[in-house]
């Protein structure tokens, strides 16, 4: 395997080459990476149900079907997104005309998550090569069968000195690779990771996108449809065991049905995976006893009202809901990244927003109400990275609405031309004709100052 320093150089010296810069090459490659997705796509899925216990049905819907429609997005509008983009320009400096250019940056590197370990790491890529740039890959090495494919499916599709991956623990890999100057890093993960990967990058002073988490708030007035919220938060919230960035990470219900609500959600949990989950062909597992020990300490944190079986021989924790907890505890200041659900009551909208604002500006926020007034104070009063009404997931799913956090939660957007703009640098360019040139602007200025004021006011 070739060092950190040779890859980086051999990176170097492609790119410095041109080629990527070229429309015909990248369309090439983003074929290329559809086609050997394609060929390898069994492989994927059965990685992903070896690391995570996904069914088929989950592994692609979430990992490989959403990438099959970035990619096509991507390869539909590639032309467009590329093409200069011409802007007013002031009429002092009449005759002239701006055009704002996007190039590639160069070198980057995208440092991918175990929750969801193939989709997350190639689709930020399928951004990188549409702007135009080398890319090197670190998958995570936690989920260790889909580390795997990933190394195989871009060995298969790319050159090593356009697109490569790295492996490895990413404590050593990461820091090791990071002592070369990258043009853009690219990392989705925790919030303590993403702090160091941002240090890291600092001393290059090279842009960092993060992708990160927080706990995301769902909210249930009195006049929702409550059958219907019960179905979807159950179900963002089981997605993947709930290890999910942007699952449900806990339920502000107006008091007045949050009995009602938990009855639904009890029917919800049956419907979908039976009367014992564990048997349920559907129903994912924890990635390792490390996060299953986090998880199951919470279980002490509040009432089970549905829920609470564990086997830790198997990571298994049954979809489970929590109430009586107060907001001091752990459960309800941490991340919960797990199949475990608190509920909690409030009286007006004024109550739960405060209740949200305990924590810091949260990655995603769900809101399931019949009012059109409610929707919009929770949409000018909290500040989130994206969300949904009377649904919840769906948003990351859509490439025409840009994804990231907000403080604490990330910085950075992608998906769609909002990551290939990411990974752009966006040159502007004004050009002045020289048929015209007015001498009002050149010194000695005198009286020319009621001129300036009014081309200027």
């Amino acid at each position: 395997m070739a060092s950190p320093a040779d890859i980086y150089a051999a990176q170097r010296r492609f790119f410095d080459s041109g080629v990527t810069r070229l429309y015909a090459f990248r369309k090439a490659q983003l074929r290329q990476l559809k086609k050997v997705i394609r060929n390898h796509e069994s492989a994927i899925l059965s990685a992903l149900h070896a690391d995570l216990r996904k069914s088929a049905m989950e592994a692609y819907g979430s990992e490989v079907g959403l990438l099959y429609d970035e990619l096509d997005n991507t390869l539909t509008n590639l032309r467009q997104w590329m093409r200069p983009q011409e802007v007013t320009s002031p009429l002092m400096h009449y005759p002239s005309k701006s055009t704002i250019y996007r190039e590639p940056k160069g070198l980057t590197l995208i440092i991918g998550p175990w929750n969801y370990p193939f989709q997350l790491v190639i689709n930020p890529l399928i951004a990188a090569i549409a702007a135009g740039n080398c890319a090197i890959l670190k998958p995570s090495e936690i989920a260790t069968h889909t580390e795997a494919v990933v190394q195989q499916v871009i060995r298969d599709a790319f050159d090593p000195a356009f697109v490569t991956t790295v492996t490895g623990e990413g404590q050593v890999v990461i820091p090791d690779i990071m002592q070369h100057r990258f043009d853009h890093i690219f990392f989705t993960g925790s919030i303590p990771v993403g702090r160091k990967v941002l240090e890291m990058a600092a001393p290059h002073l090279t842009p960092v996108t993060l992708e990160l988490g927080g706990k995301s708030p769902c909210i249930v007035d009195a006049g929702a449809d409550l059958k219907t919220a019960a179905r979807r938060i159950i179900w963002g919230k089981c997605w993947n065991a709930g290890q999910t960035c942007i699952a449900p990470d806990y339920v502000l219900v107006q008091e007045k049905v949050e009995e009602k609500l938990i009855r639904e959600m009890k029917e919800a949990i049956g419907k979908f995976y039976g009367e014992d989950p564990a048997k349920s062909p559907d129903y994912p597992r924890i990635i390792n006893e490390k996060r299953f020990d986090q998880l199951i300490s919470y279980l002490q944190q509040g009432r089970i009202v549905a829920g609470g079986q564990t086997d830790r021989t198997d990571k298994y924790i049954a979809p489970t809901l929590l109430t009586d907890v107060s907001p001091d505890a752990p459960v309800m200041n941490e991340e919960i990244f797990g199949p475990i659900l608190p509920l909690i009551p409030y009286q007006t909208t004024s109550d739960a927003i405060r209740m949200i604002a305990r924590n810091p500006y949260p990655l995603s926020l769900y809101i399931f109400s019949g009012s059109r007034r409610t929707e919009e104070e929770f949409m000018e009063k909290v500040s989130f990275g994206g969300g949904c009404i009377n649904n919840t997931l769906v948003h990351f799913t859509n490439t025409d609405l840009p994804f990231g956090g907000i403080g604490f939660s990330g910085m950075g957007r992608y998906h769609g031309r909002s990551g290939f703009e990411a990974f752009s640098h966006e040159k502007g360019v004004m050009k002045t004709a020289t048929w015209l040139d007015v001498k009002a602007k050149y010194p000695p200025f005198g009286n020319k100052l009621r001129l300036l004021r009014m081309l200027m006011k």
